[in-house]
């Protein structure tokens, strides 16, 4: 390995050991300044104040609208409860019966001094439910019910409170233009069509990520644009922890950049090749498969196909979970519409794709075939690796040819294999009316509770060696330059300001909460006031207010809602 590589990959190294906190900007703080509470008077007149959206789905203002109910003695049991019925999702199958019994008994019985008295009616269903079958969705009428009664009365309080005023100094933080000097850049990772990828971290947080850069000439000359935005759009839109969350989008002088999910274990191409034997353990095959079933199946479910599933679109984080990356091919099916077109990597498309007839999700459900077949094989199922052959042989192969299965193919890995490569998709596993459940069904996937994965409970047979870089050393992946007698004009202007929209809200606060940044930033005045940026009679500028804010975050107002879940704990040690 040359020097200049050995350098680049110990500069990554050092910045993923020393991410977070010790990865953060001396003037980090500054960075994530609030803004005076006079200074969100827009934001609050235009922000749509829909309850799912602000106390369900966005991170900080679920956390927010917590600590406003821990404050009020009337909301503080339902809010424990909320925190119980999150953690009843985490628990193994095993746990689950005792755990919700315990919930049972603690906030669903008349006697017990934390009933939740508005919800006594679902004690006798939700106890049926638990015995019958604890690993189903024991407490959803219960849940829906206390969400219900949270939306009303205390969603209206909550936004008369300070709680709600920080929320939009957090919002007003989140909205601040990003530009290339937020981060600081390390090593090249990869290259694609229209660019290269970078490892990079976030100054004001610490956090890693990988940084997509599509150079703006090469974009106009391919004429990607639509498959650019099409792409920055779908992830923007797409929260799942099987495929690369969007954080960032922001352009720069020569190129557009989305700031990615970091993925630093390599792509499953890396790993099928380049780490020992070709192909991979069945245990292994049997994880990643059905990780990449659940990201299909996000996707399918937000009628989004993806057309591009293939080895080095699969990604290993640090603990070895897998991601789908790189959706500039996907497409979404609008009002259940079939779509056509010689779309996708000619080894891995599916016969309906390449006789251009109208396909749906079941050239997805082909291409898992395909993956599966690669990862047992070590090659893909129409040629060998290495192999190349004109595009007509590849076609008549894919249309015609029977895949062949060696001795590496136990029973359940060649039948899950044949009926995803069946060649009339409508014969497809996946291609019924249950769609990805059938395929989880099937008995390949019979040491894998899907229930768990989804959950991220399910740990990874193989975990990245930290230390290690899984991608070809610098020298080796071609350096993209702007290309010449390319002009960008007004045009193309108009096309980057629907690209540079900055932060993505559910993953950027993610991002404040993992790093710490929310713990330590988000502080009151004493005695549960109002910290002097709160203060709306202060001026932005007004030295008091420089000097309380001072005084003032000293004093942290600690997370309640962890302390109601540190005492269910306590309430199970003590049962």
């Amino acid at each position: 390995m040359e020097i200049e590589s050995i350098a680049a990959n110990s500069a990554l190294i050092r910045a993923r050991e020393g991410g977070g906190s010790k990865g953060r900007s001396g003037r980090w703080k500054e960075m994530l300044r609030f803004p005076s509470i006079s200074q969100c008077a827009e934001l609050a007149a235009s922000i749509e104040r829909e309850y799912q959206s602000l106390c369900v789905k966005q991170p900080i203002g679920k956390k927010l609208f917590k600590l406003f109910c821990q404050t009020r003695p009337d909301l503080q049991n339902h809010i424990s409860l909320l925190d119980a019925l999150e953690d009843f999702e985490r628990k193994s199958d095993e746990e689950r019966r005792e755990f919700g019994i315990r919930i049972i008994k603690r906030f669903l019985n008349s006697e017990s001094n934390q009933c939740v008295s508005t919800l006594l009616s679902h004690e006798q269903s939700c106890s049926h439910s638990l015995e019958a079958d604890p690993c189903s969705d024991v407490f959803q009428a219960c849940r829906e019910a206390l969400h219900k009664y949270l939306r009303g009365e205390p969603f209206s309080q909550y936004q008369n409170s300070m709680y709600f005023d920080r929320f939009l100094q957090w919002k007003m933080v989140e909205r601040q233009p990003i530009t290339k000097h937020g981060f600081r850049q390390y090593r090249v990772l990869g290259k694609g069509g229209f660019g290269e990828v970078w490892a990079c971290q976030v100054r004001a947080t610490g956090m890693m990520y990988a940084c997509k850069k599509l150079e703006k000439t090469h974009i106009k000359k391919r004429g990607g644009e639509a498959m650019a935005l099409n792409e920055k759009q779908i992830l923007e839109g797409l929260s799942s922890r099987f495929v690369v969350n969007l954080a960032y989008a922001y352009e720069t002088k020569h190129a557009l950049c989305m700031v990615l999910t970091m993925m630093s274990g390599g792509d499953l191409n890396f790993h099928i090749y380049n780490i020992g034997e070709p192909g991979l353990s069945e245990d292994r095959v049997q994880f990643y498969a059905a990780q990449v079933c659940c990201g299909l199946m996000h996707l399918h479910n937000e009628s989004i196909l993806y057309r591009d599933l293939k080895p080095e679109n699969i990604l290993l984080d640090d603990n070895g979970h897998i991601r789908i990356s790189d959706l500039g091919l996907a497409v979404r099916l609008t009002d259940g519409k079939l779509v056509h077109g010689r779309v996708g990597t000619l080894g891995y498309m599916a016969p309906e794709v390449i006789g251009r007839k109208h396909y749906g999700v079941s050239a997805d459900w082909w291409g898992l075939g395909c993956l599966i077949y690669e990862m047992t094989a070590g090659k893909p199922p129409f040629r060998a690796h290495g192999e190349h052959h004109s595009t007509s042989e590849m076609e008549r192969r894919i249309l015609s040819d029977q895949e062949e299965y060696g001795e590496k193919f136990s029973l359940d890995v060649k039948q899950i294999c044949s009926l995803l490569l069946t060649k009339k998709p409508n014969h497809r596993l996946g291609c019924q009316s249950s769609g990805g459940k059938d395929v989880q069904s099937h008995p390949f996937f019979k040491k894998i509770n899907f229930r768990m994965l989804e959950a991220g409970l399910v740990e990874p047979p193989f975990k990245p060696d930290p230390r290690h870089v899984y991608c070809s050393d610098v020298l080796d992946i071609d350096e993209f330059s702007t290309l010449r007698g390319v002009t960008l004009d007004q045009t193309d202007k108009y096309f980057y300001a629907k690209f540079n929209t900055g932060s993505v809200p559910i993953t950027w606060q993610n991002e404040i909460i993992d790093t710490g940044c929310f713990e330590e930033l988000n502080v009151f005045g004493a005695n549960g006031s109002r910290s002097p940026d709160l203060d709306r009679c202060q001026s932005p500028n007004s030295p008091r207010r420089k000097l309380l804010h001072r005084i003032f975050r000293r004093h942290h107002h600690p997370d309640a809602a962890d302390e109601s879940r540190q005492e269910l704990v306590t309430d199970e040690a003590n049962t």
